[in-house]
């Protein structure tokens, strides 16, 4: 018997899953699940059988992950805001042979399926050259109850590369339960802590590690409501009408919650929430007093990311008394604060900050050994990239970063991907992105242009649309800031904090 067949006979009538569209109960969830998980079964995917799921928020795209994971396949989420070509990469990174999409995404999924050579696209909502119709495709797979002997197998999850392109790194150990087959990491996903929570809602994005917990959870008998997108007051008001016990927000959300008028804010009953998990970047120290100060001690923070999982975390008391910390290292990791020579420094220096993976493993990526290589000071010790400093009870405070990626709004950004595509501009001679501060999103991209002629520099709007035709947009400038050159080392290195320090100071006039 399925899982969702399972809790159907316990919980007859309870709605496991919904969105704006659609509500369903465990044994509706059952019948979905059946016919796209027979579908992959029959398919020939090779030893990693990778499935990419390249749509929107909905119950559909999340049933698309758990169908993944139940047929003993290893989910690609593609961000559904990229270009056809930017997914096309993934696609052939990963060595995909199916590609699932929504009506969104169906007409990108198809063009980038060709140009990776993935021979079958299914998608939802309407009939696309070149794709199959989740309908047809599932009607021909049938309806009868999946076997659960195959071994279950880790997401592989890309995030954007320092050189332009992104990185793929399975799921680590940290973050997958694993089992020896799909009914044992079915079982294990019932046993984990977030499941007593009770009701799961998923308000970012599906692509992301974060909110891909919510898949994790259906399958561990949790209900889960999706929302299709980020809305404040949308999100208050589900969390009251659906007694929501859990959540992963970046900084970004509580600064729009915070946003609402007070009278709105008090409008809703938040009382149900059990753990809210803050990820994707350091919260300001203000937004996360204030959020404490609405929610109580509901709220935990996790610093990590998808390569490791979590390597840091603290809840609320313990940061009331440690204000500004990420937290202390959790098993199986520890600390290690270096200087510019790699030598560790004591308690309360500010130094580069690494973690030690006892187990050895460190980050792994996909086929980009020299991607590992560039952060691990040694085996099993990593960075991401940050500066911060550990204090005398073992906590982990950062201050800045050393790596060129900025997160914004819980997103990594590379600004080398918008340089690439901006230094092909006619008008272009030279550029450098970087990250400023932002009191939303934490902190924004902008380009820094140097013209090939400085007394008729090209139109800023004009900069910007040329990157947003070619990538998406959430990769691309927010702004355009012109300067007669940019400053460089004694080597000839670009200096991009001496960039940053100048921009943010203003001594550069902003056009």
């Amino acid at each position: 018997m399925t899982f969702a067949a399972s809790l159907a006979a316990q919980r007859p009538g309870e709605i496991a899953l919904r969105d704006a569209a659609q509500e369903l109960t465990w044994a509706e969830v059952d019948e979905k699940l059946r016919g796209p998980v027979n579908g992959l079964l029959s398919l020939e995917l090779g030893p990693e059988r990778r499935v990419a799921v390249f749509a929107a928020n909905s119950a559909d795209t999340l049933l698309s992950y758990v169908a993944v994971t139940l047929a003993g396949c290893s989910a690609v989420p593609v961000n559904f805001h990229l270009t056809a070509d930017e997914a096309a990469y993934i696609l052939a990174d990963a060595g995909v042979g199916v590609v699932l999409a929504d009506e969104t995404t169906a007409a990108r999924a198809v063009e980038a399926a060709r140009a990776a050579g993935v021979p079958l696209v299914v998608t939802h909502g309407r009939e696309v050259d070149g794709a199959r119709t989740w309908t047809e495709w599932v009607r021909e797979a049938g309806d009868s109850e999946p076997p659960t002997d195959r071994k279950p197998l880790p997401s592989l999850v890309y995030t954007s590369g320092t050189t332009g392109r992104p990185k793929g790194t399975e799921l680590p150990p940290t973050a997958f339960v694993g089992g020896g087959d799909i009914a044992e990491h079915v079982e294990r996903l019932a046993a984990m802590s977030w499941v007593r929570h009770g009701a799961h809602l998923v308000v970012g994005p599906m692509y992301h590690s974060g909110p891909l917990v919510g898949t994790r959870l259906l399958a561990g008998g949790a209900p889960v409501t999706v929302l299709a997108r980020f809305d404040a007051e949308t999100v208050l008001a589900a969390i009251e009408r659906y007694r929501i016990g859990s959540t992963v927000m970046v900084p970004t959300h509580f600064v729009r919650l915070l946003a609402l008028p007070e009278a709105v804010r008090v409008r809703y009953d938040v009382s149900s929430l059990k753990y809210v998990l803050q990820v994707g970047s350091k919260c300001a120290v203000d937004v996360k007093r204030a959020m404490i100060d609405w929610w109580g001690e509901v709220i935990w923070e996790s610093y990590g990311a998808s390569e490791v999982g979590t390597t840091c975390l603290i809840g609320a008391r313990e940061w009331l008394g440690h204000v500004g910390s990420v937290g202390r290292p959790v098993s199986p990791f520890e600390v290690v604060v270096v200087d510019e020579d790699g030598d560790e420094v004591p308690p309360g220096v500010e130094g580069r900050l690494y973690f030690r993976d006892t187990t050895g493993r460190g980050i792994v990526y996909h086929q980009a050994p020299d991607k590992e290589r560039d952060v691990h000071l040694q085996p099993g010790v990593f960075t991401l990239g940050e500066i911060g400093y550990v204090d005398d009870e073992g906590y982990v405070y950062i201050t800045d970063r050393f790596s060129d990626m900025i997160v914004s709004g819980g997103v990594n950004i590379y600004p080398a991907e918008s340089e690439l595509v901006l230094a092909t501009h006619p008008e272009v001679d030279e550029v450098a992105c970087i990250g400023v501060p932002h009191a939303e999103m934490g902190e924004e991209l902008v380009a820094v242009v140097v013209a090939r002629d400085a007394l008729a520099p090209p139109d800023p709007a004009d900069v910007l649309a040329y990157c947003r035709d070619r990538l998406a947009h959430y990769k691309c400038p927010r702004s355009v800031q012109f300067a007669p050159s940019l400053p460089r080392s004694a080597m000839g290195k670009l200096d991009k904090r001496k960039l940053k320090a100048a921009f943010t100071s203003a001594r550069m006039q902003v056009q």
